[in-house]
């Protein structure tokens, strides 16, 4: 069976093929992050992860990055360049889980970790959190194996809903909101993050007092 790397990707000018790709690793992803977290409640009696949520990108939107990066619009450019085409997100009730999701997928044999941007310790100017993660994960076809990039999203609740919001408002202003809007966004962002701290500490006092066998 021959191995096909992303810089084969080329050999493949089938727009119909490279989706469905995509939508293999996604699916070959998701499973492997069910499987996780079954694991973990059935190790330790808890579920790290709240929410699983994949999108492949649309065409008109992978058309207009690689424009906006001075590509030609090809299906070897997209492979190559374009590392979001496959995206899952992961929300989580506490930052501690994040990592913790993170460093299991990074454990997992056949995959390869690509990069790595901490978007919490070192969160962008705007006020967005986030740990963002670049893998490939071998798609496994009749007669070839495809290394296939996904990009992977994991951040809490309060995170995401924080994302979700900004996301909204870059869409409605077309990336040029208002500054008192933008000043707003990220004060609500230091107030997420306090947020997702407290809730930490208490999680875990909670978690401590029933180690001890504390009364309520």
């Amino acid at each position: 069976m021959e191995s096909l790397p992303l810089r084969h990707f080329k050999e493949i000018n089938n727009w119909d093929t490279v989706i469905f790709i995509y939508n293999a690793a996604l699916k070959e992803i998701g499973t492997k992050i069910d499987i996780l977290n079954d694991e973990f409640q059935h190790r330790h009696k808890y579920n790290p992860i709240e929410h699983v949520k994949s999108r492949l990108k649309q065409p008109e939107s992978i058309v207009k990055k690689l424009k906006k990066h001075g590509y030609e619009s090809t299906i070897e450019n997209m492979v190559k360049y374009i590392n979001d085409i496959a995206g899952i997100r992961i929300t989580c009730s506490f930052t501690s889980d994040i990592y913790r999701i993170a460093e299991m997928i990074a454990n997992q044999d056949d995959l390869t970790v690509l990069s790595i941007k901490d978007y919490i310790k070192y969160p962008k100017e705007s006020g967005y959190q986030s740990y963002h993660m670049i893998v490939t994960v071998p798609i496994f076809l009749s007669d070839s194996v495809i290394d296939t990039k996904v990009e992977i999203q994991i951040r809490t609740i309060a995170q995401d809903f924080w994302a979700t919001l900004e996301h909204k408002i870059y869409y409605k202003f077309e990336g040029n909101a208002p500054a008192y809007i933008s000043r707003e966004l990220r004060e609500c962002a230091r107030m997420v993050s306090h947020l997702d701290e407290r809730m930490l500490r208490l999680n875990e006092a909670i978690s401590e007092s029933k180690e001890r066998g504390d009364a309520s």
